[in-house]
């Protein structure tokens, strides 16, 4: 042994097997064997990232769908308190809305 190093003794084995344990519960906590094995096959990867998006896009359909609610909820109750501003300007929409349509539509360029 070299003079600087100290020799092994109990304490040092139980500090180690101290931080081997403490490893081991790290990584089980990271589940990084699921990782590794996932990323080992292809079609799992696949699979779980088609789902991922399928979750993540009617997570967002329902998200819209509830905030689009919410903003037409709010603008009935605007409706209601009959506010001078808030009134012309949904009237101005509504007619624009009905002139479009009589009219048949803006022209697209023969689309």
């Amino acid at each position: 042994m070299k003079d600087n190093q100290e020799p092994v003794t109990a304490g040092i084995v139980r500090r180690l097997s101290e931080k081997i344990d403490e490893l081991s519960v790290n990584l089980e906590k990271m589940k990084l064997a699921e990782y590794v094995a996932m990323m080992e096959n292809p079609r799992r990867l696949l699979y779980m990232n088609f789902m991922m998006g399928l979750v993540r896009g009617f997570g967002m359909a329902i998200g819209f769908t509830i905030l689009a609610a919410l903003v037409l909820w709010f603008m009935q109750r605007l409706v209601v308190l009959n506010l001078p501003l808030i009134g012309d300007f949904i009237a101005d929409i509504v007619r624009l809305v009905q002139h479009e349509l009589q009219v048949g539509g803006p022209n697209l360029g023969g689309v």
